[in-house]
């Protein structure tokens, strides 16, 4: 975005809506360094590592470091400040996030490479508001426009960045915009919640299923268990190793004639990575596409429907279930194909493959120092559990439910996502107007 397409924000507006300078609306001050005069003052100090793309901030892991009093009692956050992103971001990442400080807590600090922004008059705009239009400035890319390079590292423009035009709806209307988008972030944190909560009900019955077997839990106790190569195992189960079952396996391509580069196309066959297989299935994102003509020349890694795509290189022993439409996809050297032949159930291969004991088994055979991998000989040796194929097909019923759950609820959260994002844009260009009462 060039500084002309910034300065054209301020056209079509509603009639009722003002327009201000940023640097009007705001005091600021820079972020803490390191002390180095006592007296010293603990304090939490939040760094871009703590900032999420969303507004939102991550407090899972803020650094303590011991400042300077002087220092920290000028720049302890209050609730409702605005952190800025001065410096940072990457290639796929530009500088100028931004994120709300939501808490009563005054204990936090801001690190050297972010600004704090502070409303200076709160009759003029909320801090939301301006939170939510900063982020829809980030997102439209904006601050492209206004951020330079120096040895990897992205700057912002301060001074440009101070005098963008900001909107200025009456301020009920600002707080009734905000509280929308606030209402729909939180079902998007909620939904987060629910996704976090299913993925670790399918961890805790997964070892339950593979341990004990299909059986209630208030029966585990009357279930005879041997010791195996995998862990602890119903006595009627069978542990066999990969090498035994007699599964189709072949690797994916390389050599001479696995696809460059300039091969690849924009629309085409699937050519699936390693950093496409996740959380089970195989995602699309920065997905690379070959012809049918170089997929023709390509003799391994052709899919078939139900196959098990396994990545033995890097992240060892992620796992996906190849569904229809990526049937006849190729995949590279990074991963594995395997068709259990009907010898086991298929989809309860695909969950034994997931299940802790196989997978601490995995990565105590792979090999390599800086780059782990899982040769095929090695992926041979992996044992697996063989129950009954009534018990087979139980474990697989339990575990698909709990997946579907987990599906289902990252698509909605992905619908609540493209809404936000859309309200966003509407909102804050003045396209969609949000009814408001002085309630606000």
């Amino acid at each position: 975005m060039s500084m002309r397409e910034i300065k054209d924000i301020k056209q079509e507006l509603p009639h009722d809506w003002s327009i201000s300078n940023l640097d009007s609306l705001i005091t600021t001050r820079n972020g803490l360094w390191k002390g180095k005069k006592p007296p010293f003052h603990k304090a939490r100090v939040i760094r871009n590592t703590n900032f999420n793309n969303d507004g939102t901030l991550d407090l899972s892991d803020v650094a303590e470091l011991k400042v300077q009093e002087n220092q920290f009692s000028s720049r302890q956050l209050r609730k409702g400040d605005i952190i800025l992103e001065r410096s940072g971001g990457g290639p796929s990442q530009p500088v100028g996030r931004v994120v709300l400080f939501d808490l009563d807590d005054n204990d936090f600090s801001f690190s050297n490479f972010t600004t704090r922004l502070r409303i200076a008059d709160e009759n003029l705009v909320t801090s939301k508001f301006l939170l939510y239009f900063l982020l829809h400035f980030y997102n439209e890319g904006y601050t492209n426009a206004l951020q330079s390079r120096t040895t990897g590292i992205r700057n912002l423009s301060f001074n440009d960045y101070k005098n963008i035009p900001i909107p200025l709806p009456p301020l009920p209307e600002q707080r009734a915009i905000a509280h929308v988008l606030s209402t729909v972030r939180q079902a998007i944190d909620a939904t987060e919640g629910v996704i976090a909560a299913a993925r670790e009900l399918k961890r805790s019955t997964m070892k339950h299923l593979f341990t004990y077997g299909p059986v209630p839990v208030d029966q585990a106790e009357q279930v005879v268990l041997k010791e195996t190569e995998i862990g602890y195992k119903p006595e009627d189960w069978e542990i066999k190793q990969v090498g035994e079952l007699g599964f189709d396996i072949s690797d994916g391509n390389y050599g001479p004639k696995y696809p460059r580069r300039k091969e690849f196309v924009d629309q085409g066959i699937p050519f699936i990575r390693a950093n496409n297989i996740k959380d089970g299935t195989i995602i699309s994102d920065d997905m690379r596409y070959i012809t049918a003509k170089k997929h023709s020349k390509l003799l391994s890694g052709h899919l078939q429907e139900d196959d098990i795509l396994i990545t033995t290189r890097g992240q060892l022993g992620n796992l996906a279930f190849v569904p229809n439409e990526f049937v006849d996809a190729n995949i590279n050297a990074q991963i594995v194909r395997i068709n259990t032949s009907g010898v086991i159930d298929t989809k309860y291969a695909f969950f034994a493959f997931q299940s802790s004991n196989v997978q601490q088994e995995i990565q105590s055979l792979s090999t390599g120092t800086t780059l782990a991998q899982l040769p095929k000989g090695k992926l041979y040796m992996v044992h697996l559990p063989i129950p009954p194929n009534e018990e087979q097909n139980a474990i697989k019923i339990y575990l698909s439910i709990l997946d579907m759950k987990i599906k289902n609820e990252t698509q909605y959260k992905s619908s609540l996502q493209i809404l936000f994002d859309s309200l966003l844009h509407h909102l804050m260009t003045g396209k969609m107007r949000v009814p408001y009462e002085n309630k606000f």
